[in-house]
C-alpha cells in the first residue's frame, strides 16, 4: 500500500497478537476478533483506537486477497467515534518555551546534542524521524537552508535555517559530536557510536528537558504544534503552516486555526449579557 516502514512496523505490531490468539488457524474467530478488539481498544485513546481497528481491517483485506472469506469479520470492526479536527492543539506558551530552551545546564550528559535536537524540533518543526535522518550533507551553511529529504510526504524540501538553529548544530558537531564514519549528525555517543541516534534518544532528550523545565508534558509532537502556533500569531496564514510543517493538503492545518488567537479575537461575538 505504500506505507511508510514505520507505519507498518506499528501496524504488524498491532496484528501480531491477534494472529497468535488464532492457535495456527488462518482467520480468528468472530468471538476471538471481538475478544481481542475489547482487549485493545479499551486501553487506549479514541484516536489511537482508530488506528487499531484500521490495521486490523487491513490484514482482513489481506487475508480476502489470499482466498479467504473476511466478510462476517470486517462486519465486527467498527471504528470509534473520533470526529476529525476535534481536538485542541497542544501547545506552549512564550514562557514556556523558553523554560524549555532554558533547561540545558552545563554538566548535562550529552548537552549539545539534546540542545541542538530540540531546537531543531521547535524552530524547524521537525518529526522525530526527520531528525534522526538528517546528514551533514543536509545543510547548505553558506545559503543558511537544510534539505528534509526522509520526510512523510515522501518529498525533499528546503527549509531556511534559523541562525538559533545553525549555531546549536555547529556546536554539536565541533565540541560533542564523535569522530565516526556516519553521514548522519546525530549520532549515538556510546558503542556502537557510528550510529544513528534512535527515535527513543529524541523523545528522551525533550521529556527529560520538560522535566527540569517543570512542564507537565511528555510529548515531542507538541513542539510541532507550538511552531504553528507562533506562525500564525506573528501574521503567518494557514497556507505559511502548511508550507513550513510540510503538509501535503491545507486540510491538514485546518486544526490550527484553533490557536490564532488574532484573527479569533476578531470574529469573537460577544458573550450573551456581557457588556458590548
Amino acid at each position: 500500500r505504500g506505507l511508510a516502514g514505520s507505519t507498518r512496523r506499528r501496524r504488524l505490531a498491532i496484528v501480531r497478537p491477534l494472529v497468535s490468539m488464532t492457535n495456527g488457524s488462518a482467520l480468528p474467530t468472530s468471538d476471538q476478533l471481538r475478544q481481542f478488539l475489547h482487549q485493545e481498544l479499551s486501553r487506549v485513546s479514541a484516536a489511537s483506537a482508530g488506528v487499531t481497528t484500521s490495521a486490523v481491517r487491513s490484514y482482513l483485506r489481506f487475508r480476502a486477497f489470499e482466498g479467504y472469506q473476511v466478510d462476517r469479520l470486517l462486519a465486527i470492526v467498527a471504528s470509534p467515534a473520533s470526529w476529525r479536527l476535534a481536538p485542541l492543539p497542544q501547545t506552549l506558551t512564550p514562557g514556556e518555551l523558553q523554560r524549555l530552551l532554558d533547561a540545558f545546564p552545563p554538566g548535562l550528559p550529552s548537552r549539545l546534542r539534546s540542545y541542538a535536537i530540540v531546537r531543531c524540533l521547535v524552530d524547524l518543526g521537525l518529526r522525530s524521524s526527520e531528525v534522526i535522518a538528517l546528514d551533514l550533507d543536509d545543510i547548505d551553511w553558506a545559503a543558511s537552508t537544510v534539505r528534509i529529504c526522509k520526510s512523510k510526504s515522501r518529498r525533499v524540501d528546503v527549509l531556511p535555517l534559523p541562525q538559533a538553529t545553525g549555531a546549536a548544530v555547529a556546536e554539536y558537531i565541533r565540541r560533542e559530536r564523535p569522530r565516526v564514519t556516519s553521514r548522519r549528525i546525530f549520532v549515538r555517543h556510546v558503542a556502537p557510536a557510528d550510529m544513528p541516534i534512535t527515535a527513543e534518544v529524541v523523545r528522551r532528550a525533550v521529556r527529560e528537558a520538560y522535566g527540569r523545565a517543570g512542564l507537565p508534558h511528555t510529548r515531542v509532537h507538541i513542539l510541532r504544534h507550538t511552531l504553528a502556533g507562533r506562525l500564525l500569531n506573528s501574521g503567518g496564514t494557514l497556507k505559511e503552516v502548511a508550507d513550513v510543517l510540510r503538509h501535503k493538503h491545507l486540510d491538514t492545518s485546518l486544526i490550527y486555526a484553533k490557536v490564532d488567537f488574532t484573527r479569533l479575537g476578531a470574529v469573537a461575538m460577544p458573550w450573551p449579557g456581557s457588556r458590548p
